[in-house]
Formats: C-alpha cells, structure tokens, sequence
C-alpha cells in the first residue's frame, strides 16, 4: 500500500509539472507552426539582399574591424573580425577562440590555463556560444555567406521578404530565415526555421537597433513569443 501511495505522488506529480507544458506546447505550436515557404532564386532575390545590406550600412560594418558584446548578460564577447578571432567569456571559462582554427585556441579556468580534453570541451563550448550569439548581432550581414542560398518570397499583402538559407557552416546547417523588410529594406523581424526549434515559422523581432561608433548598424533587443533576448555593451570600432 505504501509503494502503491508513492507512485501515485510521483505520477502526480509528473502530471501536475508536464500537462500545463504539454498544453502550452500544443498551443503554441498549432497557432504559429508553419510549412517553410517557398521561393524564387535569382536577380529579384539577389537585389533585394544587396538592398538590405545597404539599408544596414553595409560598408560600415565591413570596415568594423572590433566588436564587443555581452549576451543576456551571460557570455561577453571581445571579436577581432580582422584576426578572426574572439575572446568568449562566461562563468569562470574563457577561451581565447581561434575562428579559423579552432583546434588552435586557448582556454582558461579561474584564469588558469587547461589543456587536453578539458581544453577541447570548453572550446567546443565556446565556438557553439558564438555561432550562435553573433548570429543574433550580426545576421543580416551574413546572407551573402558561402553556402547560402537567397530566394524571393511574396509575403503577406504581396510584400516582398527574403528567405535566406544556409546550406552549410555554423552550428546547424539546413536553417532558414524569412527576412521581412520595411518599406525602406530595413529588417523589421524574421521567421525561423531551424533545426533547434520543434516548431517551424517562429518569429523574432529586429526593430531595436544602435548605430555604433564605426557606423554598423546592430540590434540590442529581440522579441520572441513571450522571451526576450538582450545584447547590452555593444562597441563597434574600426
């Protein structure tokens, strides 16, 4: 009697902490999942893409050769876009992140400097943080990056939105964006569908901007569903 007693919490308890997610998940998914759309490849996706850009002064941040950040005020960023290089900070791990050759960083415990598979995790760890963080600072610069494929989708109202996909290189290839522009090209919000979402079409603001000291111009607030996601300490040099 007593075992029987204590299933029964347990599976209680199981229920009362999964049936709201479980319902919330429901929700959330019939009311917002969509079908990926489908695009047009070609000079009209192309010239949209380059319109983007400019909107975005695009030239400024090719020139931006120092950006520094911190991302929900959890992991700091130092990147030297001209070496390629990062110096990722979170808790008590830094990595002084080689880009091009990961397996050629350093990285550090209580600034005590580690080696072998301990190494390897932590800047593993990092070169994940960064894929992933500097593709909310920096994400539409990069959709002229090698393995994308841009197409030309008429949205709602007829408007014209740029879906962007990456076919290889980051952390999860195979994920698109479905850019939406103002009416002067200036990014608004986009849709996602990625790998690491269950739910396909969730959208994500980029109407927060700050123009930096080098001119690029970077976002420091995204909206999604009920989530916000902060980027505060944003240094822009040449």
């Amino acid at each position: 009697m007593k075992t029987k007693k204590i299933l029964k919490i347990v599976v209680g308890v199981i229920i009362f902490f999964t049936l709201p997610s479980l319902l919330f998940f429901g929700f959330v998914y019939f009311k917002y999942n969509e079908d990926l759309p489908n695009g047009k490849q070609g000079p009209q996706a192309e010239a949209l893409a380059l319109n983007m850009l400019k909107a975005l002064n695009h030239e400024a941040y090719l020139e931006t050769n120092y950006i520094e950040w911190t991302f929900k005020n959890k992991h700091h960023y130092k990147w030297k876009k001209d070496e390629n290089t990062c110096l990722v900070h979170w808790k008590d791990y830094k990595v002084d992140l080689n880009l091009d050759n990961p397996s050629l960083s350093t990285a550090y415990v209580h600034n005590f400097e580690v080696k072998g598979e301990q190494a390897a995790e932590h800047i593993e760890t990092a070169l994940t943080y960064f894929n992933n963080d500097s593709f909310w600072l920096v994400a539409p610069y990069k959709i002229f990056d090698p393995g994308t494929e841009r197409r030309l989708v008429k949205w709602k109202n007829n408007q014209d939105a740029l879906l962007v996909t990456y076919t290889s290189g980051g952390t999860t290839p195979g994920d698109s964006y479905l850019w939406i522009l103002d009416t002067n090209n200036k990014p608004v919000k986009f849709r996602m569908w990625v790998d690491i979402l269950p739910i396909g079409g969730l959208e994500a603001s980029w109407n927060d901007w700050t123009t930096t000291e080098s001119g690029a111009i970077l976002p420091v607030f995204h909206e999604m569903l009920f989530l916000g996601i902060k980027l505060d300490d944003i240094i822009g040099r040449e």
